[in-house]
């Protein structure tokens, strides 16, 4: 369902609203998984992000190699479009900004990050999969009372599939009314689905780092996050059931993926990213 708006404690609901979001999704080089995730975790997340004005809640996720294998296209198949080897892409980190203040917080990103590039304070041993910013286009909840859109990378739900469709013969603002209106309300009852935030792509800056890549076909997309009660691995074949089916001739899903949440302050996960590593 969508918020109501409705009055809690003599004031406004949900007064700290979602307006943008940062996506990016790494693989760390082979042999530098644990100094990446130390890295990231103990100083990028923060000094990257975190101490911006407006960047309001982060979070960090991680695909093991058995969730990898979940996804679609999946590993060994067709290319997808918007990640190349769908084998790649071990960490996603989630960062939301304050509607109202994208302009502003996204000057001072790509100032600080090139800011940090000069003083030595970035990776070279990763390389970028997908970086993006994302307008957020709307929420849709399972139950009455469910988590809103500005909680959910605070509630630490048990995992998160990340969902992106391109619009086919029609434009996405088409395609993002249906999820809104019709399809998320026949997919998440019943499902372990319980919050369903839908991004539309924002560009980048000119003067963005190099090292992040552009996709020239971003604006017929749009990303779903699907937040899930249950581990990723167990709730897979139930997560947005009869997606395909239902989506039809409106678009085409070029790349699903399951993660978990990474275990904040520890190493967890960084020696499962790769089958090899079993």
């Amino acid at each position: 369902m969508d918020r109501s708006g409705t009055p809690v404690s003599g004031v406004t609901a949900d007064p700290i609203r979602l307006g943008t979001m940062l996506y990016t999704l790494v693989e760390p080089h082979r042999g530098h998984e644990v100094d990446y995730n130390r890295w990231y975790e103990r100083d990028h997340f923060y000094a990257g992000c975190q101490i911006g004005a407006f960047n309001f809640a982060g979070a960090r996720f991680v695909a093991t190699s058995d969730l990898k294998a979940l996804r679609r296209p999946v590993p060994g198949g067709t290319p997808a479009p918007l990640v190349g080897d769908p084998q790649v892409g071990s960490y996603l980190a989630l960062y939301f900004v304050l509607a109202g203040h994208h302009d502003e917080w996204n000057r001072w990103a790509v100032d600080q990050v090139n800011l940090l590039h000069a003083s030595g304070r970035m990776f070279a041993e990763r390389d970028h999969v997908h970086t993006g910013l994302y307008r957020f286009a709307f929420e849709h909840r399972r139950d009455d009372d469910g988590v809103p859109a500005e909680l959910v990378l605070d509630h630490r739900f048990g995992g998160l599939a990340s969902v992106f469709v391109e619009a086919e013969g029609a434009p996405v603002d088409e395609l993002v009314d249906w999820y809104r209106t019709v399809a998320l309300g026949r997919l998440l009852p019943g499902s372990p689905v319980a919050t369903v935030l839908g991004f539309t792509p924002l560009p980048l800056l000119g003067d963005a780092p190099g090292d992040v890549p552009r996709d020239a076909a971003a604006e017929r997309r749009l990303l779903l996050l699907c937040f899930l009660d249950e581990e990723p691995a167990t709730a897979w074949p139930r997560v947005l059931a009869g997606h395909p089916a239902l989506l039809g001739g409106r678009g085409r899903i070029v790349w699903e993926a399951p993660f978990r949440p990474t275990v904040v302050g520890t190493d967890t996960y960084v020696d499962r990213l790769w089958e090899d590593q079993r």
